[in-house]
């Protein structure tokens, strides 16, 4: 893929050096290789300094674009993703963007341009863009904010937030350089080195030892894997512990492919079905690692377990958020690192060897072997006694199209919810923007995804999937796409409006209003934009996606289909 900003600049240090050269550099140093954002006129020095150094440019169209795409090439290649934002309105439409982000705990560092520094502090003087507290915006979606206001700052600055952003709770950090700090010539000798390592968050002692004692003495324990197990590398731990303990999986949206998909222990990412919350709830001890039993996770808070819960989380509010129970603030990998070896150890004195699990799991008479695939069994029976025989066909055809090990991105869309339940993402990773749940994330996500499997010198085709609506949001990325060639498939699902919302607002009032959008011809948008695209009925889908996935560069994959969800469990 060509990439911005390769040609060779000015040596190092050899000629006049700005603040910009500041934050350039002490990115390289961090071991940063891409930038993703839109230039301005108060972030040029930023522009201008990426001239004279080694970091990759991908210019988005649209800024909260720009923010999904650092957002998916962290999510793809498990690096921090960096953004380069302009100042007032740039910096502002980022801000959905950065919820996502946030929600989800994906590590990036936002460096934001601002005004020069007499504007600050709310003086009202009319400069271009002026915001009372620009960073202020910026609060409710990342980790934290600086303000830079000295060029001798900069390079500590970057570092701090950088290990700010990796440190577990994981997410986006704030940095914003007033256009002056930018600009002005500096004194401070070339950034060499800078060192960012992630705060460490081990589970306590005492916690893991009540942990463990409610473990042994379990006869029905189950685990819910949530987003935090992946974003702590916890995969061989957890399925290590699951299969110590024999206790049943299930998986998140956010957590899925933590657990084997056909491993006989995994209720799969059925989350939302009653038949599966039904065997959780009977769980004498639940482990949640990773997930704060939102919405989604809870059934849309039906979920009522009857057995205690062991709720490991990174983020301290997340504990006991919605459930009581044994709340252990760590890191999901680290915890389940300190569960797996506590529980292998034998018990100590005799009271420890009583409370052993000798006697071994007991659901009621069945093995939890058992119970799980009686549980799958049951889903798939529901899902065949409805009319769905189009949807089950359409998603078994994408998976059957999509190679093992690629990583797919999946807007809010009736295909990503789905997915949701019944993706196997087998080696490659699923992402989706369940997170906030904003509209347009698949598309320049899995732009940012391929840009960085393709640095990492990984494969770097990738799939995204949108509906008819979600594409309008990021349809201008197509540009983004042609301009850097990268090898994304996107998958639009036409169903002529707002899906999902038809069909809430069909089954709640009988009727829907304002879901039913006009839309381009996709196939002939994409092609004025040099992609090539083709347009296919729905039982063509698998072939389609299978030549598009083995092609060179961007393309295009229109299906004109109306899916239906499968009927939900949480109401009456």
């Amino acid at each position: 893929m060509a990439a911005e900003g390769e040609e060779a600049g000015v040596v190092r240090g050899a000629g006049p050096r700005n603040g910009g050269d500041l934050v350039v550099e002490t990115l390289e140093a961090l071991g940063a290789k891409t930038v993703f954002g839109i230039p301005g006129q108060h972030a040029l020095g930023l522009f201008d300094a990426m001239g004279r150094g080694s970091l990759s440019f991908v210019s988005s169209r649209v800024e909260n674009n720009s923010a999904f795409a650092a957002d998916g090439y962290s999510r793809a290649t498990g690096e921090v993703g960096v953004l380069f934002l302009s100042t007032g309105p740039g910096a502002l439409t980022s801000l959905a963007g950065l919820q996502e982000a946030y929600a989800t705990g994906v590590p990036m560092v936002v460096i934001a341009s601002q005004i020069p520094l007499e504007g600050l502090g709310a003086r009202r003087k009319g400069m271009l863009h002026q915001l009372d507290d620009q960073k202020a915006s910026a609060a409710n979606v990342t980790k934290s904010q600086r303000l830079i206001q000295h060029a001798s700052g900069i390079p500590s600055a970057i570092q701090d937030a950088w290990t700010d952003a990796i440190s577990s709770p994981q997410g986006p950090v704030w940095v914003e350089i007033p256009q002056n700090v930018l600009l002005d010539p500096v004194m401070v000798p070339p950034v060499e080195d800078a060192l960012a390592e992630a705060a460490d968050n081990p589970p306590r002692v005492e916690l893991v030892r009540e942990a463990v004692n409610w473990l042994r003495g379990a006869r029905r324990p189950a685990i819910i894997a949530g987003g935090g197990t992946r974003r702590g590398h916890a995969e061989a731990s957890l399925r290590r512990l699951a299969e110590q303990l024999r206790a049943p999986v299930i998986c998140t949206p956010g957590g899925k492919g933590a657990f084997p998909w056909e491993h006989p222990l995994s209720l799969q990412s059925w989350i939302e079905d009653r038949h599966m919350t039904e065997v959780l709830e009977d769980a004498d001890v639940l482990v949640v690692v990773g997930s704060s039993l939102g919405e989604v996770t809870s059934n849309y808070f039906t979920f009522e377990p009857r057995g205690r819960i062991i709720q490991i989380d990174a983020e301290p509010r997340v504990l006991e958020s919605n459930r009581p129970g044994l709340g252990i603030r760590a890191d999901a990998g680290q915890a389940l690192a300190a569960l797996e070896t506590a529980l292998a150890a034998p018990p100590a004195g005799a009271a420890g060897a009583a409370a052993g699990r000798g006697a071994g799991p007991d659901w009621h008479g069945k093995s939890p072997e058992d119970v799980v695939a009686e549980a799958l069994g049951k889903v798939r029976a529901r899902l065949e006694s409805q009319d769905l025989a189009k949807e089950l066909a359409f998603m078994a055809d994408v998976r059957a199209a999509v190679p093992d090990d690629m990583q797919t991105f999946w807007d809010m869309t009736i295909s990503a919810y789905w997915a949701w339940s019944c993706w196997d993402s087998r080696r490659g990773q699923f992402h989706s923007a369940q997170g906030a749940g904003g509209l347009g994330f698949g598309f320049p996500a899995a732009i940012g995804g391929a840009v960085g499997l393709a640095t990492l010198g990984r494969p770097a085709r990738v799939l995204a999937v949108s509906g008819d609506g979600s594409a309008m949001y990021s349809i201008a990325e197509l540009a983004t796409a042609r301009q850097h060639n990268v090898p994304v498939t996107w998958l639009i699902v036409d169903d002529g409006g707002y899906g999902i919302l038809r069909e809430y607002m069909e089954d709640a009032f009988g009727k829907a209003t304002a879901t039913e959008l006009a839309r381009p011809d996709f196939v002939a948008l994409a092609q004025s934009f040099g992609v090539p695209a083709r347009r296919v009925p729905v039982e063509g889908v698998r072939e389609a996606l299978e030549e598009s996935l083995a092609a060179d560069g961007p393309n295009v994959v229109v299906v004109e289909t109306l899916l239906k969800m499968f009927a939900p469990t949480h109401l009456g």
